[in-house]
């Protein structure tokens, strides 16, 4: 197995877990089960998305891929709502 994704936390794996399964690759998530093993404090860049040899370089392509670790598109402040709807903002 090599790693195809160290995940920040174990939202991100799963993701990326699913996003693999989707394509048929199987998946293993070394690690998952330590989140949290210090206690009260998480622990990160613990989890490491595992597939086997043969399908790492397709599954590298996939999580390239993804919008990972990438701000979320904001709205213009500038732009009118859209009227057409009936909504306002409040």
């Amino acid at each position: 197995m090599k790693v195809v994704y160290q995940a920040a936390n174990l939202i991100d794996a799963h993701l990326v877990r699913h996003a693999l399964e989707a394509h048929e690759i199987p998946v293993f998530l070394q690690g998952e089960a330590l989140t949290g093993g210090m206690g009260e404090l998480p622990l990160f860049g613990t989890i490491l998305v595992c597939v086997p040899d043969v399908v790492w370089p397709e599954a590298r392509e996939i999580v390239a891929a993804l919008p990972l670790n990438e701000p979320a598109a904001q709205p213009d402040d500038d732009e009118a709502p859209d009227s057409s709807t009936g909504w306002l903002p409040a």
